[in-house]
Parts: C-alpha cells; structure tokens; sequence
C-alpha cells in the first residue's frame, strides 16, 4: 500500500511553457510533486522529452508516462494526417485533440488516487487560448465535480482538488511568474511541430502566442527555431 503524503499532487507536464510554469509554482508551495506526461501519438514528440528534462530540473518526485494513442481516432492537426495552421483562424482551430485534456486529467485523477495525491495541477489556460474548450474554467469545474464522485477517494470523503492556477493569465504574465520561479524556458518544447532536436517551427499558433508573450513580459525569448 503507497504511503499518503503530506500536500502531494500529480502535475500534468506536457513540456511546453505553461505546464512547466505550474509545476514549478507547486514546488515552490511545497506541494510533494509526481509529474505525469501522456504520449497520445502526438506529431511534436520533442516536447515528451521536454517533460521528462523539466520534471527532473524543477525537482519532482518522479514522473510517468502514459501512452494512449489518439492517432486511431484522429480528428485534429497533432494525432491526423492535416496540415498545422500557420494562420490564426476563427473558432476551434483544427490544432484541437477531441477530449485530449479530458484523457488527461483521467490519467492524473487515476495516479493520484494511487499514489494518495490530494491534488491534481494542470497548466490550462483560458485567456491565451488558442480556442480548445477543454482549457475554460467551466471544463475545469466539472471535472472537478467528476473526481468526487467518480473515484474512492471522493465517496470516501477525501476529495480531489483541480488546481489551474494559470487559467486566467495572459501569456505575458504566466513568464513573469515563471521567471521569478527560476523557470529555464530554453528546456520548454510549445511548438505543434517541434523537429526531433525539440527546435520550433516559428510560424503555428502555439509559436505565435509564446513569441507575443515574451515580447509583452519584456522577456528575452529563449526559443531555439528551426
């Protein structure tokens, strides 16, 4: 049986920019951290190596990964065969994984209740957004009323908590706190297509809004580009 810890939490770590941010905000809080990334067959690989770098500099207790395939049921820009925009566009863009943050923050709620993790922290973010339904308060929200009923620990009266510190911060602000965390950007992968040695393509929206936001932190970018 795993030992319950004192203000533990599993930390959804993608590698990119903000899930780093929240997993060193959690550290710094004192919060005992176990990192988990998931490999759902996504086109920019670099950013698993990302995570696993990042868990390890920012100082986890350890870090998991999942493989789930969303390739076999497609769908979106990262998991199909369809060209990664490199314009913004109106609405859901097609950079969209259906129910890729609902997988995940199933994956999360299962390995805490392992490991006795009172806490689940995830980087999502409702101001910067590139569109995904899956990153607005309201999806936060009922995932939590999910975990405390849908798992032992909830009906046990030890309920789970969601903590999405980020959800309403600009992009510009999410690197400021980073930067005063001791956060390295340069170990950070955000790009939707990353080339293997983890460089960014400069031109997707992911690229775009990380580049924005470091011009409005007034940060110098550490991205390393194709």
């Amino acid at each position: 049986m795993v030992m319950k810890e004192s203000r533990s939490a599993v930390v959804l770590l993608s590698g990119g920019l903000d899930s780093a941010t929240v997993l060193a905000e959690a550290v710094a809080e004192g919060v005992v951290c176990h990192t988990l990334a998931v490999d759902y067959g996504q086109r920019h690989r670099a950013e698993l190596d990302a995570a696993a770098a990042l868990s390890q500099a920012l100082g986890a207790r350890s870090h998991t990964v999942v493989a789930v395939d969303l390739r076999a049921i497609g769908g979106s820009a990262l998991t199909a065969d369809i060209d990664v925009p490199t314009e913004a566009s109106e609405g859901i863009p097609v950079t969209y994984v259906p129910a890729r943050n609902t997988l995940m923050l199933s994956l999360a709620l299962g390995h805490a209740e392992v490991l006795g993790a009172e806490q689940i922290w995830i980087g999502v973010n409702a101001v910067d957004y590139s569109g995904y339904p899956d990153c607005r308060p309201a999806f936060i929200a009922a995932f939590q009323a999910l975990a405390q009923c849908a798992t032992k620990a909830g009906v046990e009266g030890q309920p789970m908590t969601i903590q999405a510190p980020l959800i309403d911060l600009s992009k510009a602000e999410i690197i400021q706190r980073g930067q005063a965390l001791g956060v390295d950007y340069s170990l950070t992968v955000s790009c939707y297509q990353a080339d293997d040695q983890g460089r960014a393509c400069g031109r997707c929206d992911s690229c775009r809004l990380r580049r924005e936001g470091f011009v409005a932190a007034g940060v110098a970018d550490p991205t390393r580009y194709q």
